[in-house]
């Protein structure tokens, strides 16, 4: 049996602005961006470049409580893990495109990380694994 996750929704207070960060800023690819007309919303998708089995879903928030939840949806804590296979291009591509980090880069026993923070205040992790994990880009 094979399972995956397919997309993962990330809120977004404006879709424009979010693929704006995504494509615009990280070098993310734009899957999708359909009307969803009898919804008053966008089926929008993105993925970073390369070979990627999840992508994230920007669903515009709406209604009061989804607002507060932008940019906080894992209360503080790092929300995803931004695998490359060359850290010091991105992190350094990201820093001149003015991505906040607010953790500086550092050698762990797994890898190369640094935290970033997405337009909204998310945190991720850019990371580059050593090859003392099973979960490196390309692994089955």
């Amino acid at each position: 049996m094979q399972q995956a996750i397919a997309h993962i929704s990330l809120l977004v207070r404006d879709y424009d602005e979010a693929i704006e960060f995504y494509v615009g800023t990280l070098g993310f690819r734009l899957v999708e961006d359909s009307p969803r007309p009898e919804e008053g919303k966008r089926w929008v998708v993105v993925a970073p470049p390369g070979r990627s089995g999840t992508s994230l879903l920007l669903a515009r928030a709406s209604g009061t409580d989804q607002l507060a939840a932008v940019g906080g949806q894992t209360g503080g804590r790092v929300f995803l893990f931004h695998q490359t296979d060359d850290f010091w291009r991105d992190y350094e591509r990201y820093r001149l495109a003015g991505v906040t980090f607010v953790r500086v880069p550092s050698e762990q026993p797994y890898g190369t990380v640094a935290v970033f923070q997405d337009l909204y205040g998310n945190l991720w992790d850019l990371l580059q694994y050593n090859g003392s994990v099973p979960y490196r880009l390309g692994a089955a």
